[in-house]
């Protein structure tokens, strides 16, 4: 971190606690009060180290007692950050952010439309065109449903079922999205900005009850998409319907960690299984 790290304090050698649990709680605090916000990278093991002159060893057990409280998450190779748990949609950016700092970026969404994917990438895909994130490649793999077939949501009010317009007013948002993630990522490898920028999108005709993002094939958010009664303009008339709102649901947070039985790395390697076999089955092409 560049910032100083002054809030985090030093140890007390009046303190009868071990100097793991004094670190430990400075961290704490730190994370409740939110100096430390949801998202931010903490200090490296040899910078907490030198910080409080203690080993390495103490620091980690320090933040092996945060990561069974469910603070913090470690993500291999990158350090440990506070975890983002049960937070809104827009603080999913600050993790995009960190995902391009990797030379390969990968991002798998599987949701409604894409929208909040779409507004996300782009203040990291600004930064890589001012040159402030440099990574080599981007591969963006997005899994939609099909709004042009039948399905159960969204659906007209009234009778609780399936209606064209609806449809069609859902297809529309959907299309923007995806041909806005479309866009501004391969334009990237338009300008030559990245050696390799691709998106792929598929879809599948099952209604869409929940998001996932898979970051860097380490990282998950997953949120489940609330059904509510809303009236919206169709054709030009007002229209109650049945339907998904996804905007600012609560996103679950679960990274990879070096323990290979943690509920964070199974439910990462879950999710990629689940991605990865509705992708390579039931999925077809897009057409942009």
């Amino acid at each position: 971190m560049t910032e100083s790290l002054d809030f985090l304090g030093q140890l007390d050698p009046d303190d009868p606690k071990q100097a793991s649990q004094q670190i430990a709680n400075k961290l704490r605090a730190a994370i409740l009060t939110r100096r430390l916000a949801p998202g931010d990278k903490l200090p490296s093991q040899p910078e907490l180290a030198t910080r409080y002159g203690v080993a390495r060893e103490t620091v980690k057990r320090a933040l092996d007692l945060l990561r069974a409280e469910r603070l913090i998450v470690s993500r291999q190779g990158s350090g440990a950050f506070v975890r983002a748990q049960t937070q809104r949609a827009v603080e999913l950016r600050p993790h995009i952010e960190a995902a391009f700092e990797r030379p390969y970026v990968t991002i798998d969404f599987a949701g409604f439309s894409g929208e909040t994917l779409r507004d996300a990438l782009a203040e990291a895909l600004d930064k890589v065109r001012v040159g402030r994130l440099a990574p080599e490649t981007i591969a963006v793999r997005v899994l939609i449903s099909d709004m042009a077939a039948p399905m159960a949501l969204p659906s007209r009010a009234e009778t609780q079922a399936d209606d064209p317009a609806v449809r069609e007013r859902a297809e529309r948002i959907t299309r923007r999205a995806a041909d806005g993630i479309i866009d501004q990522v391969t334009e990237l490898g338009d300008l030559g900005l990245v050696r390799s920028a691709t998106v792929e999108v598929r879809m599948h005709r099952a209604s869409p009850l929940f998001k996932l993002y898979i970051l860097n094939g380490e990282e998950v958010f997953y949120g489940f998409y609330p059904v509510t009664e809303r009236t919206v303009s169709i054709k030009g008339e007002p229209m109650a319907i049945y339907d998904l709102m996804g905007k600012d649901v609560p996103l679950f947070h679960y990274a990879v960690t070096d323990d290979d039985t943690s509920h964070g790395t199974q439910f990462v390697e879950a999710s990629r299984q689940w991605f990865d076999s509705v992708w390579s089955t039931i999925a077809y092409r897009y057409d942009a």
